[in-house]
């Protein structure tokens, strides 16, 4: 991990922050080109109802549309957390190259515990479970206190406190 990927790293938990602005729950991830143009960034949008809209799902959709099969492997994605089973499916389905995260499942499947949250209705696997072939790096510990505070902000707001 680099000054780079921490850069990109602090830019997803700011969409995080958005996200959790906005009623979400707080994720944030973008996608970057191998030449180091960020091509697309988004945060979750699951406070409608649809489980299904986070933004690494949305990222692999986007790349699946817009980038040919030999950008797609060329490409980097960075995410406040680590891809969820659903997530980590879709960037292998597109075949997208290696994912950076800043919080790992393991961190949030432990925190929510220690908040009193129930597990969810998917197993908190590593990217590593589902992907037969990863390049993944992280969790990157400079940003895990400002990734739990949201969360925690996310637990209280989900309680009405």
């Amino acid at each position: 991990m680099n000054d780079t990927d921490r850069r990109h790293l602090t830019r997803c938990v700011e969409l995080a922050e958005t996200a959790l602005q906005c009623g979400n729950d707080p994720f944030g991830s973008l996608i970057v080109s191998g030449a180091g143009e960020v091509l697309f960034e988004d945060q979750n949008r699951t406070a409608g109802g649809d489980a299904t809209q986070h933004p690494e799902f949305a990222i692999a959709r986007w790349a699946a549309a817009h980038l040919s099969p030999q950008e797609w492997v060329r490409a980097t994605v960075y995410t406040s957390g680590e891809h969820c089973a659903m997530c980590s499916a879709a960037h292998g389905w597109v075949g997208l190259g290696r994912i950076v995260y800043a919080s790992s499942s393991r961190q949030l499947t432990q925190w929510m515990d220690e908040l009193g949250m129930p597990a969810g209705p998917v197993k908190p696997l590593a990217i590593g479970d589902v992907l037969r072939d990863s390049n993944v790096e992280g969790p990157e510990p400079s940003l895990s206190g400002r990734i739990r505070e949201l969360h925690e902000r996310n637990v209280r707001r989900q309680a009405g406190k």
